[in-house]
């Protein structure tokens, strides 16, 4: 069985339609893996790390999709949490990559060496 992991980088606070149509496609992707039994992981990054709380909201034009892959959300970068901070809690805090000066990263490497397959929108 293929896995793959898709990290989201995009940040919602640039109000565009790209950043928009990444998170749409980001989370359409982990869609398709997860409809085809595949091994799928979604972890929020950098200003990504915004997104929860903007698809959490009914209203949100992606809510829908987020609710049907919400179940494959590994998890929010720690360190990236304390840079950029967000209001949504629930999510698990990765910080397997022990990057001086912050609280710890997710680790891409662990990810590769652990069989996943890296996209990132």
């Amino acid at each position: 069985m293929s896995k793959t992991a898709i990290i989201i980088l995009s940040d919602p606070k640039a109000g565009s339609e790209e950043a928009l149509g990444r998170i749409f496609n980001a989370l359409a992707s982990a869609y398709e893996f997860k409809h085809a039994g595949e091994d799928v992981k979604i972890i929020f990054q950098g200003a990504g790390i915004r997104w929860p709380e903007q698809l959490e909201k009914a209203e949100h034009p992606v809510n829908g999709l987020y609710n049907e892959v919400k179940d494959h959300v590994h998890g929010l970068s720690q360190g990236c949490v304390a840079v950029f901070g967000t209001e949504v809690s629930g999510y698990d805090l990765l910080n397997d990559n022990k990057v001086p000066g912050t609280p710890g990263l997710p680790s891409l490497l662990n990810l590769r060496n652990e069989g996943y397959q890296v996209l990132i929108f």
